[in-house]
């Protein structure tokens, strides 16, 4: 059998009362298969057990395994040994045992750790060999090796040891039976062993059960079936011995209180009743992954666990659908279906096919009809008659054989006409073909209907007689047919412009005797007066995510299949106003259908028989758990908390019972995990809400994790509910945590504060006495400074003033000296013009003759007036007071003008004194035109430009 991997499915409401009473022989149950690379360990599972919280605990060939519903973790012993057996108490303890070691598993700071026991062990007594049995009995715990049994009690282990070897420790009801290698079964009574009464030739027991009354029904593993009275075995006349004989039965448990699985070796497992007939036989060819099963329990649900050599499978015993698949392709495809006659007949696309059918039937041998090799698109039963709608035609069905109506190809569907019940139309490749009962209550075929050959995928008739087509791809037309119904006499095609949504996907149905119209946009309904389609919006509406549904398929009174793109529900629309719909219990078979030609029949009034692709489905509607709404007995569990804040690191392994988790606030981003054990497959949604985070519960989400970040400091708590198939709410699961404050928010921290304020307090009203001091102290230097400044600007006015008036003095001196420096200018230039003018009087002087004076006498006086007016030592003494007067003119002079000669600075002088060329030529004893030609060449000496006076220029050096 193909595996069937991760097929979705639950039944419409968790069991909070008996479940269903009997387990179906058709098909086999659902099975979910776990393989390796899901769960990350070993193949080997060597033993199954469930905890109070609903956690499944696997003894695998890597460690112990745990799953919740959700995540699976693998935990390893000490030396990495196999765990080959492990039970649950009620304190959150999960014992294992393995080679050399035994001991529990429990939540110590958070992590899941183990406990070794085996240091309890007195010191005469070594474990070398492996713990194949852990049972929980009250106070005291129970393992078990093929040499010992170690009974664990109160810290403390008693050995109870034999000489002889043992096989395996069977607890039943409140007993405890082992086998002695061939000495057959003791019974453990305390820490002592007893024989059995009758159990000495008994050999190789590998199953002991509750049985009727006070019986026990004994398993072996060569020699079948026993029953056990307390004083004799009695062979259990079974067909199951045989097979269990044949093919080793290995363990065995009860199910169902009325049942009884038991896995073996070679071949799988079978499933018997009270009455030892076999109900169930599953092995690799129906679904397992493996035929060695190594182990087998039954949990609080009822869903049997196979631990198997090579993975771990999950079957749904009182599942309301049972799967028959074709895993050799013997049949191929399958498009429709149909139980007629005491035979199931599967349409495939490479023909017709048929089995005998019983509802006891476990096992089917499909053959093919002769002659009916091809594609078959329907099956259809009228008035007792089956038809089959061919590629190459219409047959008639009958047993094993085929006999043909009509060489019409393609019979995609065929409907009796309402308005003419005595005829049928059926939809081809090619139009329309007509089929009319005759007298003896045959059907047989007219002709073809003519004036319309679009292919004719679904066919309606209206209460107005008139037939509605459509095809997927062809678009909806109306037809109106003749009297005689063998011709169209009026075609009406309809699109988008008759308000459809376009002319693709339209598909017609009859629904409550009503005709609607499906598309992607949802269902539409014609309006004959206005001639134009609408919405369905109240069928819409109330179908919810299944107003999509691209095909209806009536599944009996008011009650209808609805088909959406391979999700499929069923709908009751008993209750006029209200609909019920159930689509969680097909979940199974999303994506398991051919699409857009799903088929399913109605075998009775509980039995629907579903095509799939490679076979058939039952359902059974009054199967599955009783539906109680209300809360599950399920409470979901926080498994992780994470720290998210830069890496991931696990903080706790159980939030659901770690008391209040302490969170540093640097590590203030976290991720909760949580998860519901809750292993029938559902829609199953949470909730979840973190008081002083959020202000309300979330939306339901299929999410199993939340990350909150920047959380603040302070207490939270989280709380996290589950719903199923949006019915049942389990209790909320409460989790409190608390992110703590950083160092410096710490009630430590605020005690450093206090003591801190109080020693500032004291400081500070020392530092603040200081600081009056010093402001005292300031205040006074800056009187003080003020005074000072006060004094210091005084002093500075007062010597302004000072400098001011000696300014002034000096400026009146120097005023007093260049008049005087003036004065003496205009006296040597009057005394040279006085000297001049004598010595050219006394050129007119003549005696008393009348006669001028000797020359001698002349040249005498004239040296005299020479010498008189020689201005060298007038000259010194004017440029004396000159410079005093003028800042040492000459030295800035000769300094940048050094290649100026003594006549050249006495007439830059004279210059600067802005006297004429007048006064210039007496002083400097020459005329006016050697003045002019003087001035020309100091000009070129000093680099004076044309345009630049020279006086000025001279005023301002």
């Amino acid at each position: 059998m193909r595996k069937i991997v991760c097929i979705l499915f639950f039944c419409t409401a968790f069991c909070t009362g008996l479940f269903a009473a009997d387990i179906k022989t058709i098909g086999v149950p659902y099975i979910q298969n776990y393989p390796k690379s899901i769960y990350g360990s070993g193949n080997q599972n060597w033993s199954v057990t469930q905890g109070k919280s609903g956690m499944m605990y696997f003894g695998n060939a890597e460690g112990l395994l745990v799953y919740d519903g959700r995540y699976w973790q693998q935990y390893n012993m000490p030396h990495r040994q196999i765990v080959r057996s492990v039970a649950t108490d009620g304190k959150g303890h999960v014992y294992t045992g393995s080679y050399g070691d035994f001991g529990y598993w429990a939540f110590k700071n958070n992590r899941f750790s183990y406990n070794s026991l085996t240091g309890l062990i007195p010191g005469t007594h070594n474990l070398t060999d492996e713990i194949w049995k852990i049972y929980v009995d009250g106070d005291r715990v129970i393992f078990q090796s093929f040499s010992t049994i170690y009974i664990y009690r109160d810290q403390k282990i008693a050995v109870i040891k034999v000489n002889s070897p043992y096989l395996f420790l069977h607890k039943v009801n409140n007993r405890f039976f082992v086998e002695g290698l061939n000495r057959g079964l003791f019974e453990l009574i305390g820490d002592k062993l007893s024989q059995a009464p009758g159990s000495e030739k008994i050999h190789s027991v590998l199953s002991i059960l509750p049985y009727k009354g006070d019986r026990y029904l004994v398993g072996t593993s060569k020699d079948g079936l026993f029953i056990y009275d307390g004083k004799t075995f009695t062979p259990f006349q079974t067909p199951a011995n045989t097979f269990l004989q044949t093919y080793q039965l290995n363990n065995g448990t009860r199910v169902l209180n009325k049942y009884y699985a038991y896995g073996t070796i070679l071949n799988g497992l079978i499933i018997i009743d009270e009455d030892g007939r076999v109900i169930q036989q599953i092995n690799k060819n129906s679904g397992l992954q493996n035929n060695t099963v190594l182990s087998l329990y039954a949990d609080s649900e009822q869903n049997l666990w196979a631990g198997l050599d090579n993975g771990i499978d999950r079957i749904e015993l009182n599942s309301p659908l049972y799967f028959y698949f074709d895993k050799t392709g013997k049949f191929g495809t399958v498009y429709s279906s149909i139980i007629f006659n005491d035979k199931i007949y599967l349409g495939t696309n490479q023909g017709l096919f048929y089995s005998n059918w019983t509802q006891q039937n476990n096992s089917f041998n499909f053959q093919i009809i002769p002659n009916s090799q091809g594609q078959v698109w329907d099956l259809s039963l009228v008035d007792g008659q089956l038809l089959c709608g061919h590629n190459s035609g219409t047959f008639k069905v009958a047993g094993n054989t085929i006999g043909r109506l009509s060489s019409q190809s393609g019979g995609w569907t065929i409907k009796r006409l309402n308005s003419a019940p005595n005829y049928m139309v059926q939809g081809t490749y090619n139009g329309l073909a007509l089929y009319q009962k005759a007298q003896n209550g045959n059907w047989g075929y007219v002709a073809r209907v003519e004036g319309f050959n679009e292919p004719s995928r679904h066919v309606e008739e209206d209460s107005r007689g008139e037939i509605w087509v459509s095809h997927a791809y062809k678009g909806l037309n109306k037809l109106t047919l003749s009297p005689d119904l063998r011709k169209v006499v009026a075609n009406k095609y309809f699109d988008e412009k008759n308000g459809l949504p376009g002319n693709y996907n339209i598909n017609v149905f009859n629904l409550e005797n009503k005709i609607v119209f499906s598309s992607d946009s949802g269902f539409y309904t014609y309006d004959e007066l206005s001639d134009r389609f609408s919405k369905y919006n109240v069928l819409n509406k109330k179908l919810g995510s299944f107003a999509t549904s691209n095909k209806i398929i009536s599944a009996g009174k008011h009650l209808y299949w609805f088909i959406n793109n391979g999700k499929v529900a069923l709908v009751d629309f008993s209750h006029p106003g209200e609909l019920v719909i159930n689509s969680n219990v097909f979940s199974v078979l999303d994506g398991h259908m051919v699409q857009y030609y799903e088929n399913i029949s109605r075998i009775s009034d509980n039995l629907y028989l579903i095509s799939v692709d490679d076979g058939f489905v039952i359902y059974n509607t009054g199967d599955g758990p009783d539906v109680n709404p209300g809360k599950l007995r399920a409470s979901v569990l926080i498994r992780r908390i994470e720290d998210i804040t830069d890496k991931y690191k696990i903080i706790s392994e159980n939030g659901s019972n770690s008391g209040l988790l302490q969170i540093p606030y640097n590590r203030d981003n976290i991720r909760i995990a949580f998860a519901l054990p809750y292993y029938r497959q559902a829609n199953i949604r949470f909730q979840y809400y973190l008081s002083g985070y959020s202000n309300d519960w979330s939306d339901w989400t299929t999410a199993t994790q939340k990350d909150f970040t920047n959380l603040s400091a302070g207490t939270y708590q989280f709380k996290v509910r589950a719903r199923i198939n949006n019915a049942l709410i389990s209790d909320i699961t409460v989790f409190d945590f608390e992110v703590l404050p950083p160092w410096y928010a710490t009630k430590l921290a605020d005690l450093v504060y206090l003591i801190m304020a109080i020693a500032a307090l004291f400081i500070g009203k020392k530092v603040y006495e200081r600081k009056l001091q010093r402001d005292h102290q300031k205040i006074a230097d800056r009187i003080q400074k003020e005074q000072d400044e006060v004094l210091r600007k005084e002093a500075e006015e007062n010597e302004k003033r000072i400098a001011r008036l000696e300014t002034e003095k000096l400026h009146t001196e120097l005023e007093s000296k260049s008049r005087e420096l003036a004065n003496t200018a205009l006296s040597l230039t009057y005394k040279n013009e006085i000297l001049q003018k004598l010595s050219e009087e006394l050129l007119k002087v003549k005696d008393s003759s009348g006669k001028k004076l000797p020359e001698i006498q002349l040249n005498k006086i004239q040296k005299v007036i020479n010498e008189g007016m020689d201005n060298e030592r007038d000259w010194n003494l004017f440029e004396k007071s000159f410079n005093e007067a003028h800042e040492n003119f000459f030295k800035k002079l000769s300094a940048h003008h050094p290649h100026l000669v003594p006549n050249d600075l006495k007439l830059c002088a004279y210059l600067r004194m802005n006297m004429s060329s007048k006064e210039l030529a007496s002083l400097l004893n020459i005329t006016l035109r050697g003045v002019e030609i003087r001035r020309y060449r100091l000009r070129k000496k000093l680099d004076i430009p044309h345009d630049t006076n020279l006086v000025k220029f001279l005023m301002e050096l």
